[in-house]
């Protein structure tokens, strides 16, 4: 079974900085994209970094120059460096890949179940 579990979140001051990190696990033959979702209280989940298999970044223009996404492929894992932290940023915040477990099947998207970052003014 493949499992995506977060860690890494937790309450940090506004101007602060948080790592986070999404390992995979379980029985699988590749990851295509990994990307970093969050999800304020009342709004809809949105993008908030992803990067290829390659090692191509994307960042949210709120991000942009304050949050670093990296891969260490031979882990299976993603990390999100957040530095200059704001309130604004506080949301859950998910992991999401794309696996195929064996090569003949087509990649799947996984979810991890979230990790809460709190910024405080």
């Amino acid at each position: 079974q493949v499992q995506l579990v977060e860690s890494g979140g937790g309450l940090v001051q506004a101007g602060g900085s948080l790592r986070l990190s999404c390992a995979v696990s379980g029985a699988i033959f590749s990851i295509n994209d990994m990307r970093w979702y969050c999800q304020a209280p009342g709004k809809q989940r949105e993008l908030v970094a992803s990067i290829t298999s390659g090692g191509r970044t994307n960042y949210a223009d709120s991000v942009k120059g304050r949050f670093t996404i990296s891969r260490d492929n031979a882990k299976n894992t993603v990390y999100l460096q957040m530095n200059s932290l704001k309130p604004e940023d506080t949301a859950v915040y998910y992991c999401n890949a794309e696996i195929k477990r064996i090569l003949t099947m087509p990649w799947i998207e996984y979810w991890g179940r979230g990790t809460q970052v709190t910024v405080s003014s």
